[in-house]
């Protein structure tokens, strides 16, 4: 790498919007690379639908934070990593991975990417997208029917019982480590105009 890796983080609860910007930022800055917190989450694949809150998706000890680590530190210092990958069907990592390689701007989006200092110290640039909770618990259902093989019951047990107590104790507390927050993700143009040129510069 003749240039120096830059990590820029977007953080916010479940259903928050975090795909949306990576989506138009990544339609900006083509030169780039995505590492998202989900795919570190540990197994957990004995969970069904009706058990599903035996395990704490929102707590940060659901997540392999060594290896995350140890991951985004060798982005940084210009090598590329093998990213584990996530079957949320069967709540347990895939034996595949996916190569990474190192770019000048690395995308790293997750509800709890701020948590951990460790973590938060290799982050350049933190975001963190802040939307209501009643469009984020809407997203989320629909997101778990139609993509995770969820019952509208199950999604709502989970939430009541473990994703919106972890979001207040764990997720937005972690705003306060924000560079920028941005109300609405990208739906929010005057937010979205104002990064952008900053994020092309960090590409060069």
């Amino acid at each position: 790498m003749d240039k120096e890796v830059r990590i820029v983080g977007i953080a916010g609860g479940s259903g928050s919007g975090k795909t949306t910007i990576v989506s138009r930022i990544t339609e900006i800055v083509t030169d780039h690379a995505l590492v998202a917190q989900d795919n570190y989450y540990r197994s957990a694949e004995h969970l069904t639908n009706s058990t599903i809150t035996e395990f704490n998706f929102d707590h940060p000890d659901a997540f392999d934070t060594a290896l995350l680590i140890e991951q985004l530190s060798t982005l940084k210092s210009g090598r590329a990593i093998h990213m584990p990958q996530y079957d949320f069907l069967r709540n347990r990592r895939r034996e595949d991975t996916v190569l990474v390689e190192p770019r000048k701007l690395v995308i790293f989006e997750g509800i709890m990417i701020y948590f951990d200092r460790r973590v938060r110290d290799l982050i350049d640039l933190k975001l963190y997208v802040d939307t209501p909770d009643d469009i984020r618990f809407i997203r989320r259902l629909r997101r778990d029917i139609t993509e995770r093989g969820r019952t509208v019951e199950s999604v709502i047990n989970q939430y009541m019982e473990r994703v919106r107590p972890g979001h207040y104790e764990f997720v937005e507390p972690t705003k306060a480590y924000a560079d920028l927050v941005i109300p609405e993700g990208g739906f929010n143009e005057r937010a979205m105009e104002a990064l952008i040129p900053f994020l092309r510069q960090i590409a060069g």
